[in-house]
């Protein structure tokens, strides 16, 4: 499909291509992911139950698809998410080549659900900065693969110990929630392909009627329209580029917002809250909620188990990563596939934003990463320098000693 963008000579051609072929693959692509993204749930359910069973420590390195074969070869069996990190780290060390990270992974990468942003295929940047930062903060990936999947026999000889009549329906029900898993990340993982096609298709777009990356700015049928000869629309771009404009510099909304809500005047008041926006209450009542009445405790999700102290390392974008040292506590309003990298080098990470199945937690359970998400004002409350007791058992964050206020 992408070489078939490429080879149209005119704006008719292109109109058509999308109407009878890049539209109808990209309709059945997104049932597809949604197919495969609800099959998560039965995951979620048999995760609670092996946490009433064995704890949240077992609970977590049994549901985690690492426990079904070994990484030796092609790691076929690893969810899709973590290949490209896996696959910087084989680059990194030689045994894998750029041209094959570029066409199994060139697709995956920051936003990449916005088709205005370029695919790390599309330039080396992206790629040569991952590869600097591995080089400055080397880790073994394949040997924290492999030290998951000796807890995940260890955990379960203990279930079966414990639990044997349950066992073997135990490991089915397991067998069948990694495999939903599985799924659900191939389906995120081909789906994106499928948007660098609507985006290609985009670009090509912009190239044959001369509007460039003002094409962004049109809907699908404004760009058809546009192709077919009705330049409408265009009197539009300059007003919608102002509203994208103010809409980015905005910081993230609440997650969870009650009555009508402007974000500009939210945005605006020093006071504002960051974890809930109800538009029937004062803004006196502003105060956060805590765990110990003391502010000092933020509570969230917990979705990988572990205990770990460490130093706070806040970042808002995933270009920023080289400033994540080795050990420390990744806080941020939340994570997709371009933050995956980053991972191998927290000690644990903490989001705002997140639940049970989201990108956050699946990623820190397959690799063994203390997490909590779903903090709502983490990023508020917390700032780089501060020392903190990360519970991802209990879904707590403890600051235990706050840095020096910056001198900038």
């Amino acid at each position: 499909m992408q070489e078939q963008i490429r080879k149209t000579e005119s704006k008719a051609e292109l109109n058509t291509l999308w109407r009878e072929g890049i539209e109808p693959h990209l309709i059945d692509g997104a049932w597809i992911y949604v197919a495969t993204a609800s099959r998560l749930h039965y995951a979620d359910k048999l995760r609670s139950e092996l946490i009433a069973l064995v704890g949240v420590d077992d609970a977590d390195r049994l549901i985690s698809s690492l426990g079904s074969g070994s990484c030796a070869s092609d790691c076929s069996d690893l969810l899709a998410s973590l290949g490209p990190v896996l696959g910087l780290a084989r680059v990194a060390r030689g045994v894998m080549d750029l041209s094959t990270y570029m066409t199994n992974y060139g697709h995956r990468g920051p936003n990449e659900f916005e088709l205005s942003v370029p695919r790390p295929a599309e330039g080396p940047g992206w790629l040569e900065e991952q590869l600097a930062q591995f080089a400055r903060s080397p880790l073994d990936v394949e040997a924290l693969l492999s030290q998951q999947r000796a807890g995940f026999t260890a955990a379960w000889e203990r279930f079966r110990v414990g639990h044997p009549r349950r066992a073997p329906s135990m490991r089915r029900r397991i067998a069948e929630a990694v495999a939903r898993n599985r799924q659900r990340e191939a389906g995120r993982f081909e789906y994106t392909r499928d948007r660098w096609v609507a985006r290609s298709f985009a670009l090509r777009a912009g190239q044959l009627t001369g509007l460039g990356d003002g094409i962004f700015f049109l809907t699908i049928e404004e760009v058809l329209d546009l192709l077919s000869g009705d330049e409408t629309a265009l009197q539009y771009i300059p007003a919608r580029k102002e509203t994208h404009r103010r809409y980015a510099a905005l910081p993230t909304y609440p997650p969870l917002i009650r009555g009508r809500f402007d974000p500009f005047r939210w945005a605006a008041d020093p006071q504002r809250r960051h974890d809930i926006y109800d538009a029937s209450a004062p803004a006196s009542t502003t105060a956060y909620c805590s765990s110990d009445g003391q502010g000092r405790v933020i509570t969230g999700t917990a979705v990988s188990a572990g205990r770990v102290e460490g130093v706070v390392r806040r970042l808002d974008r995933p270009e920023d990563g080289d400033q994540l040292q080795p050990g420390e506590i990744l806080v941020t309003s939340l994570t997709d596939i371009a933050w995956t990298p980053l991972f191998p080098r927290a000690a644990a990470i903490v989001a705002d934003v997140g639940a049970s199945l989201s990108h956050t937690a699946i990623v820190a359970r397959e690799l063994g990463i203390p997490a909590v998400v779903g903090c709502s004002n983490a990023t508020a409350r917390l700032r780089t320098g501060d020392r903190v007791l990360v519970d991802g058992g209990r879904g707590s964050v403890t600051l235990l000693n706050s840095a020096e206020p910056s001198k900038e």
